[in-house]
């Protein structure tokens, strides 16, 4: 078939290189997101320069030269992966077969952009991968394929996405194009009564609370990491807060309990965490000893007061 592969970063370009890999489909037009002055090159477009294929990067989809343009393209199948520009339908119904989105979550569970955080800060132990057949709503659209992937104890978000999700969604692009071109594919209705919709974990859902479960707390820490960082205080200054696990012990929550090169321990309510790496404010990711043994960080300090 031929291909318009649709998205961004290195998820965009590990579906891509894969498609070309197979050697199946011809990729007849890659688009991706206009550049940022003074930001790196998106790893897509990157790939698409290599391997000398068309590279369109429109600021939206909705003019009339955008769209003749990809008409032009005369493709089968436009392949959206890692997509943050809405694409509408008019653009959407340009390929023959119309067009697939790739979504990281079991939709219509978590719908939105921060479809992995979410599940793990609230104690999931399962999620999962969707290619769907997209409509105007926000990840809204008949389900094509689905994967479950599960969710350790200690899985941060960087495990979950980077070692699950990442791998399964490039091994299932192929699959997902291969039900298109077999013809009559799967199209399952989304739940709507199942539906929920996370908008971005930021810095605000991320401020640690040491008075709350330790394994809440445990939960937030894994599930912002790496990205956004959940955080706490020392006095007036931040700390975000990285590798950790859970300890037993009691005492008064946001207290540092102990501190050794296996980490910093700090209480929370009905548990401790140990918390193992860090990032101070304006500084770099550091072992929880050293930055202790710089702060001049001692048992009894409290964190988030």
């Amino acid at each position: 078939m031929r291909l318009i592969v649709n998205g961004q970063q290195a998820f965009g370009r590990a579906a891509l290189e894969k498609i070309l890999e197979a050697g199946k489909d011809e990729v007849v037009g890659v688009y991706t997101a206009p550049d940022k002055e003074g930001k790196p090159i998106d790893p897509l477009k990157e790939a698409a320069l290599e391997h000398g294929l068309p590279l369109f990067q429109p600021p939206n989809y909705k003019d009339k030269a955008v769209l003749d343009e990809m008409r032009g393209l005369d493709a089968d199948l436009m392949v959206m992966a890692y997509m943050i520009i809405f694409v509408p339908e008019e653009a959407r119904n340009i390929p023959r077969h119309g067009s697939i989105c790739f979504h990281p979550s079991l939709l219509p569970l978590h719908r939105g952009p921060s479809s992995i955080n979410w599940p793990i800060i609230w104690g999931s132990t399962k999620t999962g991968l969707s290619w769907f057949f997209p409509d105007d709503g926000l990840d809204e659209g008949d389900i094509l394929l689905q994967r479950e992937v599960e969710i350790g104890p200690d899985d941060t978000l960087g495990d979950v996405y980077f070692k699950k999700i990442f791998p399964l969604g490039i091994e299932t692009t192929l699959e997902a194009i291969d039900l298109i071109r077999a013809g009559n594919p799967p199209r399952t209705p989304q739940d709507e009564s199942k539906a929920t919709y996370e908008s971005w974990c930021r810095k605000k859902d991320a401020q640690i609370d040491w008075s709350k479960p330790v394994a809440d707390v445990h939960n937030l820490i894994r599930g912002c990491n790496p990205q956004p960082g959940a955080w706490t205080t020392l006095g007036e200054s931040e700390i975000q807060v990285f590798d950790a696990r859970r300890a037993e012990g009691s005492g008064t929550p946001g207290e540092v309990v102990s501190v050794s090169e296996d980490g910093v321990t700090v209480q929370a309510s009905g548990g401790r965490i140990v918390v193992k790496r860090v990032r101070p404010a304006g500084g770099a990711k550091v072992a929880a000893a050293e930055w202790a043994a710089e702060a001049g960080l001692n048992t009894g300090a409290k964190l988030g007061a």
